[in-house]
């Protein structure tokens, strides 16, 4: 049961097996409702209310926080961990040294994430599962 207002928005994607565990894992962890999680693959996701689009989604992980401002990479893996009470799992990543060597990882990690994904989006940003159906 939720106690407190979510602290942030998830974008992810649903169709990636890595990403769906990840958030698996957050979901049985948030016990008090602190973050909400929509997935970037549902036929009804519209990234234009985050000001982004869904190639850009798809790029990187994005969060929103209440206030709207929209944050990316490690960072949204770090405030969501906090959220749930496991910040000291990826704490180490904001260290002064560590810090800039995590988020290079993360952004070499993200070029190569959406081949684990059924979602595929093209360079004019139409979407659709691979093999399959366009989305959008």
């Amino acid at each position: 049961m939720p106690t407190a207002a979510p602290t942030l928005t998830l974008l992810f994607d649903g169709l990636c097996p890595l990403c769906t565990r990840e958030m698996r894992f957050m979901r049985r962890f948030d016990r008090h409702g602190r973050l909400v999680f929509l997935d970037i693959a549902a036929a009804d996701f519209d990234p234009s209310r985050f000001g982004l689009t869904l190639p850009q989604t798809m790029a990187a992980m994005h969060g929103v926080l209440p206030d709207g401002t929209v944050i990316v990479g490690v960072e949204v893996f770090r405030r969501a961990y906090s959220a749930i009470g496991l910040g000291w799992l990826i704490g180490w990543t904001r260290w002064p040294i560590i810090r800039p060597i995590a988020d290079c990882a993360y952004r070499a990690f993200a070029r190569v994430r959406p081949r684990f994904s059924k979602l595929e989006c093209d360079e004019g940003g139409r979407c659709g599962v691979r093999g399959g159906r366009q989305l959008r």
